[in-house]
């Protein structure tokens, strides 16, 4: 008898009607959760030839019950307590989108201590409590899955726990935070200050009307701890992570940089490094020079992009939008797909949270900042363009190996300002040189510093 070779692979009907659909609660039904119930609603028939099963959401938790019912419509139980579904019999994974890091633990310990799956885009709430939490779900033998968590629609997190898992990774870095690229991109294209930039950002819907997280840098640490945690095998270090966000960035530095052949991004960036010996990680969030030819200086707008080097893949791009009401979905819902295939799998035969079983996890130490190595960028405004030859003498001096320096283009009666490129040095040595030139009399005002990534294979 015939047997087409295609549908012979495609779910048959009458096995399928025989397994139960997977049961979600979903926590929070705001920009996050409202885009992820459209496109389970819109793309349920493909979700469950991918899944095995269909996914239902059949319980919401929500501050305001009438604007839930709106989203949802009828057959789906609304609640004003959080707690009751991380608690309830019928839910069979807990969907948290409601955001926070205090009472959004407190529901998914619960759901977890009631044996639920918890998928979650709270990028806080796994940097601050996620060993934590991880240690809970590995006890009791469940899934947290958080793609969405980090980069929007980018699957970072299982590039680098899956895509990769034959790899030694050195380094991870790129854009994470969609408002602040935005904002600088803004900067470089129309010549704005920050704060004008910032105000662009809020009316389009780009920030928030308290940016803080955004723009102090924050939120991209949060994403940053968790690549490392995934790309190093060592538990999430947020708390340890070096952030400086673009709060103090000034338009003439993002133009002195476009003269020398960069452009200025704020990074998150995980570098695995030996110093002297000993095994540690640079986990820093800072903004940064990236050479204007790098495939990370066209990530432009609210876009975002990471690059990971690896010993055996070598560099990988991984580019897709950084924010987003169905952006985001499209990642928690990758991750329902995954719990929907758990079925049967036994605990010990899953991808681990972080990519590597507990038993291999190290407390890899995080670098402190004067361990840090990394060319920079100076910006030296000094009395007269003849002091030009001052600040090479003094940086001779502080023997800070220096790649280029230059006098800026600008104005002829502005003050003169001498830009410095060094090459790659401690951060230790870099901040001496600092404090010398600033103690210097021919220095007019203060010395700007940043750094330079190349990136570079």
């Amino acid at each position: 008898m015939y047997r087409d070779p295609v549908s012979s692979f495609l779910p048959q009907p009458s096995r399928d009607a025989a397994i139960r659909p997977l049961r979600v609660g979903m926590i929070g039904i705001g920009t996050v959760g409202s885009g992820t119930f459209r496109v389970l609603a819109r793309n349920q028939a493909v979700i469950a030839a991918r899944a095995g099963r269909g996914i239902e959401v059949t319980m919401v938790a929500a501050r305001n019950l009438a604007r839930a019912q709106e989203i949802v419509g009828e057959g789906v139980a609304l609640t004003a307590d959080p707690m009751q579904i991380a608690t309830d019999p019928d839910v069979d994974v807990v969907v948290e989108v409601a955001g926070g890091t205090g009472p959004a633990r407190d529901w998914v310990l619960a759901a977890i201590a009631h044996g639920k799956h918890v998928v979650t885009a709270n990028k806080a709430l796994l940097a601050v409590h996620g060993p934590e939490i991880f240690a809970a779900a590995s006890a009791q033998g469940v899934a947290v899955m958080y793609e969405g968590a980090v980069a929007v629609s980018i699957p970072i997190v299982k590039a680098l726990r899956e895509g990769l898992t034959a790899n030694r990774i050195e380094w991870v870095a790129g854009i994470v935070n969609g408002t602040t690229n935005f904002i600088l991109s803004k900067m470089r294209d129309e010549g704005l200050d920050f704060a004008d930039a910032l105000a662009q950002a809020q009316a389009l819907g780009y920030a928030e009307a308290d940016p803080a997280f955004d723009i102090e840098g924050v939120d991209a640490a949060h994403k940053t701890a968790l690549l490392a945690a995934n790309a190093f095998g060592m538990p999430v270090r947020f708390a340890d992570a070096q952030v400086e966000g673009i709060t103090a960035l000034q338009r003439i530095d993002v133009a002195c940089a476009e003269q020398l052949g960069f452009r200025v991004k704020l990074l998150g960036v995980a570098r695995r490094r030996s110093n002297e010996g000993e095994d540690g990680v640079e986990l820093r969030v800072q903004p940064a020079l990236v050479p204007a030819t790098h495939l990370l200086a066209q990530v432009n707008g609210s876009m975002n992009g990471i690059m990971v080097k690896a010993d055996a893949a070598g560099v990988t791009m991984y580019y897709g939008a950084g924010a987003g009401s169905e952006q985001t979905a499209s990642a928690v819902i990758a991750d329902l797909v995954d719990v929907a295939r758990l079925d049967g799998t036994h605990a010990g035969q899953r991808v681990p949270h972080t990519g590597f079983h507990a038993h291999a996890v190290r407390e890899l130490p995080v670098l402190p900042r004067a361990a840090v190595r990394s060319a920079h960028y100076l910006r030296v405004p000094v009395q007269a363009a003849t002091d030009i030859a001052a600040v090479a003498d003094l940086l001779a001096a502080q023997r800070l190996p220096v790649r280029q320096l230059v006098l800026a283009n600008g104005p002829a009666d502005a003050t003169p300002q001498v830009l410095v490129l060094t090459e790659s040095a401690l951060q230790s040595a870099v901040d001496l040189a600092l404090h010398a030139l600033q103690a210097s009399p021919v220095v007019a005002g203060p010395v700007i510093a940043l750094r330079v990534e190349t990136l570079e294979d």
